[in-house]
């Protein structure tokens, strides 16, 4: 498979907008350091373009929407930069963010028919950049043309920039104004720069124990993986909450289905201990709430640690229990905590994320229910599918929403995990 790029170009915001330094909190520094990956695909048109109406996915609408994006978005068209005393910021110079054509030799069907999560894919379909250092740009686009009339947008958004909630908001803004919406009802609430709401205190006050930042913590090695996407058919979904307590979470309900399949695909022993790191929106958890379109990193993790017996022969519902009680616990002492622990790492010299591997013995499971990952439509509809490109790590999985609204309810897990676990991973989550 090869892709033959056509034209690339910056893209700077289409006004004047703020010339300044945009300060990082702590949470912005404790994500890795790169550029998150995403892949939305959209299958050919079922007829051709009438006259005067634009093409398919003409470059120049999505080139001229993005321009406009990035003036309520304007740290986007910046750069990373280093400040006082090494910390990272963004340097908020306007000078744009990356736009790429490119035409691919394969079809939709060829790549996105049992997609799989991998380098490859990446390099097909994102643009690439050889380092998340500075000075280096911060969003970048691809837009390839498919060899049988579809198209595959590729993001690639630096992660200290956002979290995920950010930049489906973000994507949301992009393609209303390509849909011609006005640019006043597409962000009729603007987007919230002021990260300075999550300083630490002065001095710090860690009440609270956070291992799943230690940098002791993150010291797995990196191990081959394969990643699948696996769909939670409506029925199955059903039969795995009902396994739990009633009014129990999707994610709750998925993840602790995923985490005992986990434990049975590695083998793990029944006297180990393994652990599950959940991610908790922390928007409405503090007091006062953050703004409701804070642009940032408001993620805050913790750390469920059970013994693998526990996982495999304790009713599914003491699992997704224990999962509730660590994500209801991240309240706004215990997110000031977790600042505040990141602020005394960093005095100490300490990097929040220099590396991301995991044990074998644990799971890291991301959430993208409730938000709008499928409302991307630029003008010629919803995409038929949207993943990301690349997994980072043995043992990382996403959870998401299908991408038919009236499919009753089903989700996908998309899972990395060693190729030689694979198989017996499938029929355990299956329950074949």
């Amino acid at each position: 498979m090869k892709v033959e790029v056509v034209e690339t170009t910056l893209v700077a915001p289409s006004e004047a907008t703020p010339q300044s330094t945009l300060w990082l909190s702590n949470l912005d520094l404790a994500v890795p350091k790169t550029h998150t990956p995403l892949v939305y695909y959209y299958p050919a048109p079922a007829a051709e373009a009438e006259e005067g109406e634009a093409a398919f996915f003409a470059p120049e609408r999505l080139r001229d929407a993005l321009a406009k994006a990035l003036v309520p978005f304007y740290p986007l068209a910046g750069r990373l930069a280093v400040g006082p005393g090494g910390r990272l910021e963004i340097d908020c110079n306007g000078e744009g963010a990356l736009f790429v054509v490119a035409k691919a030799d394969f079809t939709g069907d060829e790549i996105f028919t049992d997609f799989e999560p991998s380098p490859e894919a990446r390099r097909l379909l994102v643009p690439f950049a050889a380092s998340g250092d500075p000075p280096c740009v911060l969003a970048m686009v691809q837009v390839t043309f498919l060899k049988c009339g579809g198209v595959a947008v590729g993001t690639g958004m630096h992660h200290v920039t956002m979290d995920g909630a950010g930049a489906f908001q973000f994507i949301r803004t992009w393609t209303g104004l390509a849909r011609g919406l006005d640019a006043t009802a597409v962000t009729a609430a603007p987007p919230s720069h002021e990260r300075t709401l999550l300083r630490s205190r002065s001095p710090p006050h860690v009440p609270f124990e956070h291992p799943v930042y230690s940098p002791s913590y993150l010291n797995g090695r990196p191990r081959p993986f394969g990643t699948r996407v696996y769909n939670v058919s409506p029925k199955l979904l059903a039969d795995i909450k009902a396994a739990c307590a009633p009014g129990v979470s999707t994610y709750c309900a998925v993840t602790a289905h995923l985490w005992r399949a986990m434990c049975v695909a590695r083998g793990l022993p029944s006297d180990a201990e393994t652990r599950l790191r959940v991610p908790a929106n922390i928007r409405q958890r503090l007091s006062p709430p953050l703004p409701a379109h804070y642009f940032g990193n408001a993620i805050v993790r913790d750390l469920v640690t059970v013994p693998v017996r526990d996982v495999l022969s304790q009713p599914l519902g003491f699992v997704a229990e224990r999962i509730k009680r660590a994500v209801a616990r991240v309240n706004d002492a215990f997110v000031r905590s977790v600042i505040d622990f990141l602020e005394v790492e960093s005095e100490k010299g300490n990097q929040a994320a220099r590396g991301q591997f995991m044990p074998e013995t644990d799971l890291w499971v991301v959430s993208w229910l409730g938000m709008p990952i499928y409302d991307a439509d630029f003008g010629w509809g919803r995409p038929e599918f949207v993943a990301p490109a690349q997994m980072f790590g043995s043992g990382t999985a996403y959870v998401t929403q299908g991408p038919d609204k009236d499919d009753g309810g089903g989700v996908s897990v998309l899972f990395a995990l060693e190729p030689e676990y694979l198989q017996c991973f499938e029929k355990a989550f299956y329950g074949q």
